[in-house]
C-alpha cells in the first residue's frame, strides 16, 4: 500500500524461524494440523516519535487478486517483542490489540491449498507517527475490514521492517 511506505528502520526477527525459512507446523492453521499459535516476534527500537506499531501478516502467494491478510494488530511502541501466542484473538498479550483479518480476528495460521506449492507469509511492522484510532474514518478499527483499515492510515510511517516465513502442504 502506497500510504504505508517508509524507511527500513526496524529489524524484525523471530526465534521460531529465520527470514525465508520454513515456518514450524505449530504456527499453521488447525485444519492442516497446526495449533494456530502466532510466532515469537522481536524488533529493534522504533524511531523517536512512534505513537503506535502496526503489524500486518499476509500470504502473498494466495491465488486471488490481493494477498490474504492473516493478521492485523496494533502494538504499544514500548514493547520490543511478542511471545508465542501473543496475537490470540481471545487473549492477546498486554499492549496488543488484534483486529479483523481476512478470515476472522487475531492470528490466522497458514493453510495454503494442498499441492499449490510454497506460500510466503510476509510479517510487516510499521512504526506510525500517530495512532490508528485517531486516523480520519477509522473510528471503528476493531470492525473494519483489513484492506479498508490499511487504506485509511494517513499518519507518516517513521520506520518499517519485514520478514518472510514459508509454509507448504
Amino acid at each position: 500500500m502506497p500510504n504505508l511506505q517508509g524507511p527500513e528502520a526496524l529489524a524484525l526477527t523471530s526465534q521460531d524461524f529465520g527470514h525465508g525459512d520454513v515456518m514450524p507446523l505449530v504456527h499453521g492453521a488447525k485444519p492442516v494440523g497446526g495449533e494456530e499459535l502466532s510466532p515469537q516476534l522481536a524488533w529493534t527500537a522504533p524511531p523517536p516519535g512512534t505513537a503506535q506499531l502496526l503489524l500486518v501478516v499476509e500470504d502473498i502467494d494466495v491465488p486471488i487478486a490481493k494477498p490474504a491478510v492473516h493478521c492485523v494488530a496494533l502494538i504499544d511502541p514500548a514493547l520490543g517483542h511478542l511471545d508465542p501466542g501473543a496475537l490470540d484473538a481471545r487473549q492477546p498479550s498486554a499492549g496488543v490489540q488484534v483486529l479483523r483479518a481476512s478470515l476472522g480476528r487475531g492470528y490466522r495460521g497458514p493453510a495454503p491449498i494442498k499441492g499449490h506449492g510454497p506460500h510466503r507469509y510476509i510479517f510487516q511492522m510499521f512504526a506510525l507517527s500517530a495512532p490508528v484510532d485517531g486516523a480520519p474514518g477509522a473510528t471503528r478499527v476493531d470492525r473494519t475490514r483489513p484492506r479498508a483499515l490499511l487504506a485509511t492510515i494517513t499518519a507518516p510511517v517513521l520506520g518499517r521492517g519485514r520478514m518472510t516465513g514459508v509454509f507448504e502442504r
